[in-house]
């Protein structure tokens, strides 16, 4: 077997292969041998049929897996020979099946990273956010605490409901004179002023007390989750059955270890503070992270394979598409069609190219590693997030090459820990908050 390298592209080659006679022949007879010992053919001994007679009966079926196999085999070889690591699919390209006494040619193509001229990445300056917690901030965490644990109280009939209190309702919608299908329930328990329903649900609740019944029209907004109410006024019926308000537990020691087993309040507020601190510090990492890689790459041409700009766009769609599931809508809802949001996020996909690109680079020159421990860790993450066996999810991600994924990004991450414990990293003075910003997890 002879073969040739060419470069189609600086992120694609192309392998062309030549096989001399005598090797096509070797895997024919290797391939005939495999039918002789297990053919069972009317008149003979399973083991005992002659030559001729499985050539004859299964001549397709041998030229297309003596083809195959010589092709695998030969392939594996030679991409070992090379040592390249493909970043998409092998493409073969055979030509039809091979034939006895006859040399046989074809090619395979591959995507590969590109060559790149790396600049200097070791020593760059960059600027960090400082770690600062407001007390207001943890006050609020304590509050929601509070909120959780906090006791019903039935305040009988003696007020109307308002925000803040927990009311227990049947409702029931009518369309056109007739029950509207999917839409009642009984003894429903809300939480007014959360926006568990719409306000001029919660408007219509806030009429009524304890015992009370009550109607008015209710507009579903456009982008609705059901489709069939979207943008449909009906008039809603609803009875109170009760209205209990929250009993704050106080902020106390008690509540500290009823909460997450912390002997002390102040233990309880320095624990919100930690958990704050280091998903602050987490994130401005993070940002300066982000900053040192803009920089160093803003100035450097990195061609791209398509595979990899074609499978980063599917990873941000795909998560795109989950995060409008979580909120019970779908893209249709939005008004976009798949081919828009492909559209939209291609600059984000080619930029986390550039990026993949570069820190892959970065770790082949410092000889950075990854063992099938680290690869194991990380599909063990995967299995207890998905509550799945796994060795079921090793071997999928095995026979899908998805392993190969996981260990570049396990290198991609070691390459920018080098980048960034190599900077001059700056503190500077905190910001603001952004209000919304997500507080730690409580208890």
């Amino acid at each position: 077997m002879d073969y040739t390298i060419e470069d189609i592209s600086p992120v694609e080659k192309k392998v062309t292969v030549t096989v001399p006679a005598e090797e096509v022949n070797a895997s024919l007879a290797a391939t005939t041998a495999i039918y002789g010992r297990t053919a069972q053919i009317k008149g003979f001994r399973k083991g005992k049929v002659p030559m001729s007679v499985i050539q004859g009966k299964f001549k397709r079926q041998i030229l297309a897996e003596a083809t195959q196999d010589m092709v695998n085999y030969q392939l594996n070889e030679i991409m070992s020979e090379l040592k390249l690591s493909p970043v998409s699919g092998i493409n073969v390209d055979s030509k039809g099946e091979i034939a006895k006494d006859e040399p046989y040619t074809y090619s395979f193509s591959f995507e590969v990273p590109p060559a790149l001229n790396l600049p200097e990445y070791r020593g760059l300056k960059v600027e960090q956010e400082a770690v600062s917690v407001d007390a207001a901030e943890v006050d609020q965490v304590i509050e929601r605490i509070r909120g959780n644990m906090a006791e019903l109280r039935d305040i009988g009939e003696h007020r109307k409901a308002r925000d803040g209190d927990v009311v227990i309702l049947d409702f029931a919608a009518i369309s056109q004179d007739k029950a509207f299908e999917g839409l009642r329930s009984q003894h429903f328990q809300l939480e007014l002023g959360k926006g568990q329903a719409l306000e001029s649900f919660e408007a219509l609740v806030k009429t009524l007390g304890a015992s009370e019944q009550g109607k008015g029209e209710i507009t579903f907004p456009e982008d609705f989750l059901n489709p069939d109410l979207a943008g449909k006024t009906v008039e809603m019926h609803v009875h109170i059955r009760a209205v209990k308000e929250k009993v704050l537990p106080p902020a106390d020691d008690a509540l500290a270890k009823k909460a997450g087993g912390y002997e002390t309040f102040q233990a309880l507020r320095d624990a919100i503070t930690s958990s704050y601190e280091s998903s602050r510090k987490a994130l401005h990492r993070s940002v300066a992270e982000k900053k040192l890689l803009d920089d160093i790459i803003a100035g450097m041409d990195i061609p791209l394979p398509p595979s990899l700009v074609e499978r980063t766009t599917d990873n941000l769609v795909g998560e795109h598409v989950n995060r409008l599931e979580r909120k019970g809508k779908s893209l249709e809802s939005t008004g976009k069609t798949m081919e828009q949001l492909r559209e939209e996020y291609k600059p984000t996909a080619e930029q986390a190219s550039r990026v993949q690109v570069f820190l892959m680079a970065v770790a082949t020159k410092e000889g950075l590693t990854v063992s099938p421990q680290e690869i194991d860790n990380e599909m063990r993450k995967v299995a207890m997030q998905s509550g799945q066996d796994f060795e079921t999810i090793k071997q999928y991600y095995e026979q899908t090459g998805m392993h190969v994924l996981v260990k570049d990004r396990i290198l991609a991450d070691k390459a920018m820990e080098l980048i960034y414990e190599a900077a001059e990293v700056t503190e500077v003075p905190a910001k603001a908050p952004e209000a919304g910003e997500a507080a730690p997890a409580e208890g």
